[in-house]
């Protein structure tokens, strides 16, 4: 017979331990697996973080608020019905540049006089699960595929638990820890995500028709462009929603007014290319100096660029993404002055 403390005692761990499921399903969970990390919120799957095995890490699939995936399945995922099957390093959301000191961290596969380069996961600071938020930080090394070492990159994800949207914060420190690293002016950069094949704006060419069929996805910035216009402007804020199985959803990205260049110019593409790229004024603008926009980062030196990704219902105003943006504003800004 136990007494009636350890009967107690018994009773309250047996509350605890049937409680913590309960508790373990709750907010952001990250767990490591081999190379790659899964993400989690509230017990179910939002994205893994892919960091091994390919030429730059990338985020795929993301589960966008209607339980579907929110952006292109191949080549990650090869078969889907519909999708097209074209630019290979379309690979979820990632972040890459075509020139950085001459060679490729874009593309996967060579361009004549440019050597292409690997972003190589190096190590994690901080892998953290929350009730509110998970963050991952992390360094990669910028490497040439001759082995020669271009620059190092810090970078904060955090991911939130909140009841007004899926958001994802991606900020990214560029050290020149090797000599001087110049950022090509290319529009094939920067912060980047491919939508799915039925959010497009433009649906793929059939033989023998000289436009592009009219999809039913569409664009619209900060500045109020819209569709095929948005192309190459410059806006605080850029969303690109359509059907996804059937319900109208997006995702837009939000160029923090902390970043070099604010507001960023958009290399939004009505075929589901979706970047915010600060690097190449010349191409956009048609300038007569291609390399307007080309950026110097001294040896030494560092410099950091901050996003958010928002997923959500419905359009821009359905999604209240204007508002979402200032409130993006407002909350880092504090964090910011504090540094």
């Amino acid at each position: 017979m136990i007494s009636a403390a350890a009967s107690h005692t018994l009773v309250l761990s047996t509350l605890l331990t049937a409680a913590l499921p309960a508790v373990a399903a709750d907010g952001v969970k990250l767990t490591e697996e081999k190379g790659k990390v899964r993400v989690e919120i509230n017990g179910k799957l939002f994205t893994e973080y892919h960091f091994a095995g390919e030429r730059r890490p990338y985020f795929y699939p993301i589960i966008g608020p209607t339980g579907a995936s929110m952006t292109r399945n191949w080549p990650m995922k090869d078969g889907v019905p519909g999708e097209e099957k074209d630019h290979i390093h379309h690979r979820g959301l990632w972040y890459g540049h075509r020139h950085v000191n001459d060679a490729g961290f874009w593309e996967e596969s060579a361009k004549p006089g440019v050597m292409l380069g690997k972003i190589i996961h190096d190590k994690f600071f901080e892998m953290k699960s929350g009730q509110n938020a998970g963050v991952i930080r992390s360094q990669n090394k910028w490497v040439k595929d001759d082995g020669t070492h271009v620059m190092t990159d810090e970078r904060t994800i955090r991911f939130h638990n909140r009841a007004d949207g899926l958001m994802l914060d991606f900020d990214i420190t560029f050290i020149a820890d090797k000599g001087d690293v110049v950022f090509g002016a290319d529009k094939d950069a920067a912060m980047a995500i491919r939508v799915p094949e039925t959010s497009r704006v433009e649906r793929p060419k059939e033989k023998g028709q000289k436009t592009a069929p009219k999809g039913e996805g569409h664009i619209v910035t900060s500045e109020g462009k819209r569709d095929a216009e948005a192309w190459g402007t410059r806006a605080k804020w850029c969303d690109y929603f359509g059907p996804v199985e059937g319900k109208t959803v997006g995702v837009a990205i939000f160029d923090h007014p902390a970043n070099p260049r604010h507001p960023t110019w958009w290399h939004v593409r009505a075929y589901g290319l979706f970047a915010a790229n600060p690097f190449a004024q010349g191409q956009f603008e048609n300038l007569p100096d291609k390399k307007t926009g080309e950026f110097k980062l001294p040896a030494g030196e560092r410099v950091t660029f901050r996003y958010r990704f928002y997923w959500h219902l419905g359009d821009e105003k359905n999604g209240q993404v204007a508002q979402r943006y200032e409130d993006y504003v407002k909350e880092t800004a504090g964090k910011l002055s504090a540094k």
